[in-house]
């Protein structure tokens, strides 16, 4: 959840590290702090965001050559200064910066006090931090080998970083369960928890894998696992411009990323879909292609929007190629004891690859034999590596917290799987897939002409922006387009909103309809519309505040809406592709017209790697 950043090298550490640490604001931003190296070690940190502790500096000593920087999304302990990271260990000599939990903290802790030890802070870091410290006092041993020592007892999930007053060029890290990347230069080298912080000066990078640990220099990387057996770093080239990770004239990153999906979903499709030869390249799927046909079902682990992606596709699997599919929240998965045979396909959809329950769900089920298929958006991610095989979804970078990119490349990343397989199990007619992809070639430019006047949605919202409450509401392909819209305003706008089947509306949310109350129809033309026309007369009856996103054309939902946003004709397997951008876009201008951090809501971090 939180962001870390490090720097070793010839530059001035702080303004690298504040710029990374700026760059990953995304992942917390209740309080901000930085180590620097310069004869001793110099700690300063601020609760607030990152701009609060380039005020807190001002004219203290920021020089030094090595750092490391930590913006905070709070789990042990209150946002405050005292629990804002780095800590500093009982003897001084030791700084650290810590993402992710230590579930035995406690324990750790209470063997500390009985030594003498005493906290300044209510954090899992501070106590990981004085066991480390503890060890290498009482054993006399380096600052590795404490670090080595101390992680075999840690219970949890964790990235660290940490400098030592006696090693005034050395950063030590160590990772499970949490993301870091190495950024590699010529007599330089850069952390952090995502490739964002060393983009401009760097191209080349290691990702960390779980129980290793590096020591970092200058001139030098040192990989070696929890054995102290040395490892080779693979350094991998990043594919990524410096220009996907800043707004690019846009007010905000969420509103770049929406309007950024024509391309996005475009770069999804390219080189993967040629609907004139009626043809789908998928090579990372491909080489598990027989299994895939074979199964008895499919089930598709993710969280939050990554989940709705999947109940989406849930409908297209089972329609397009006769698979039990089954959607479950990975929160839930994980903990359960799921039936789960050899053989059984799970496919992993997450935008960071580094959701936390996402992973272990997929570990334990690759445990039982399950065939294991990520969806992912970030290259060298945790899920992307543990997979069997699996898509990228290629939407670059999504800086802004709530999701809109990476639902809709998700779901045509998931489209495209369900058509080869329909095309390999022949469970379709081939005229009906030919048409699908001739339709799914098409969408990047209906997304465009969705995008080219916002102004009537953005005239809605501000209509709608006090309301207290919103329902909203879809059946079939549209209906996890409802709960998508529904979570995309309770993140944004901090207003109560619920996504229903709209055939459920009558089993209970139609007791909230009053002529306070607007509803949102996901409502376009398909095998359910007559069904769903009848659900909004039944909340126009009621008085409730009929908005509707609509077909173009279609006259009888127009004149039943009180507001109408408007998506182009498109086959109903491929139309939430469309509905939801019209929904990103309300919650967008509602948060704003109530004047939220759209980019940062409140309480929310955009990688969950943490429970």
């Amino acid at each position: 959840m939180c962001g870390i950043v490090g720097y070793t090298g010839y530059r001035d550490a702080f303004p690298v590290v504040v710029k990374g640490l700026k760059r990953l604001e995304y992942r917390g931003y209740d309080s901000a702090g930085i180590a620097l190296h310069n004869q001793s070690l110099h700690v300063y940190k601020k609760m607030g965001k990152v701009a609060d502790l380039e005020e807190h500096v001002v004219g203290k000593n920021i020089s030094g050559k090595t750092g490391i920087g930590h913006t905070r999304w709070a789990t042990h302990g209150e946002p405050s200064d005292r629990n804002a990271h780095p800590h500093l260990s009982a003897s001084g000599k030791l700084a650290m910066i810590h993402n992710g939990i230590i579930e035995n903290y406690n324990q750790l802790k209470q063997e500390l006090l009985q030594k003498g030890y005493q906290f300044k802070s209510d954090t899992d870091t501070e106590v990981l931090l004085n066991f480390i410290d503890e060890i290498k006092e009482n054993n006399h041993c380096s600052l590795e080998e404490a670090v080595r020592i101390a992680l075999k007892r840690v219970t949890g999930a964790y990235v660290i970083l940490l400098v030592e007053q006696d090693a005034p060029d050395t950063i030590l890290a160590a990772r499970k369960g949490s993301p870091l990347v190495i950024g590699v230069g010529k007599g330089e080298h850069f952390l952090g928890s995502d490739a964002s912080p060393m983009l401009e000066y760097t191209k080349e990078v290691v990702y960390v894998n779980d129980y290793e640990l590096a020591i970092i220099r200058p001139d030098e990387l040192i990989l070696k696992n929890l054995g102290n057996e040395v490892l080779t770093p693979y350094v991998q080239k990043l594919d990524i411009e410096l220009a996907a990770i800043e707004k690019g004239g846009y007010d905000h990153f969420m509103l770049k990323e929406i309007f950024e999906q024509p391309q996005t979903i475009y770069d999804c499709l390219r080189g993967r879909l040629d609907a004139h030869k009626n043809k789908i390249t998928l090579s990372g799927i491909e080489q598990y292609a027989k299994e895939i046909c074979n199964a008895n079902r499919i089930i598709m682990v993710a969280c939050g929007t990554s989940w709705h992606a999947g109940l989406t596709a849930e409908y297209i699997f089972e329609e397009c190629c006769r698979i039990n599919v089954e959607v479950e929240y990975a929160s839930e998965f994980r903990y359960r004891n799921p039936v789960i045979h050899p053989g059984d396909v799970i496919i992993a959809i997450s935008q960071s690859g580094e959701t936390a329950d996402t992973l272990v769900a997929i570990e334990n089920a690759k445990a039982k034999g399950a065939i294991i298929l990520g969806v992912v958006n970030v290259v060298g991610s945790s899920i992307a590596r543990i997979s069997h095989a699996g898509a990228y979804t290629h939407a670059g970078p999504e800086i802004g917290v709530a999701s809109t990119k990476a639902f809709t490349a998700q779901l045509a990343v998931l489209s495209m799987i369900a058509l080869k397989i329909a095309q390999l199990k022949g469970t379709m007619p081939a005229e009906r897939i030919s048409a699908l992809l001739s339709e799914l070639e098409e969408i990047p430019g209906k997304v465009q002409q969705i995008l080219s006047d916002t102004t009537g949605i953005e005239s809605i919202a501000k209509k709608y922006a006090t309301a207290r409450d919103f329902l909203y509401l879809g059946r079939g392909y549209n209906f996890p387009v409802a709960l998508e819209g529904a979570l995309k305003l309770k993140e944004i706008s901090y207003i109560h909103a619920e996504g229903y089947p709209a055939a459920e509306m009558k089993h209970g949310p139609i007791a909230l309809v009053d002529d306070q109350l607007p509803v949102v129809f996901v409502a376009t033309r398909d095998s359910y519309h007559e069904k769903v026309i009848s659900n909004m007369q039944e909340i126009k009856a009621r008085k409730g505040k009929v908005i509707a996103v609509v077909s173009e054309g279609d006259e009888t939902a127009i004149n039943l809406s009180e507001s109408v946003m408007t998506v182009p004709v498109c086959d109903e397997m491929l139309a939430p592709l469309l509905t939801v951008v019209p929904l990103q876009l309300l919650a967008y201008y509602i948060g704003i017209a109530r004047d939220c951090d759209v980019d940062k809501p409140r309480n929310l971090a955009k990688s969950v790697t943490v429970e």
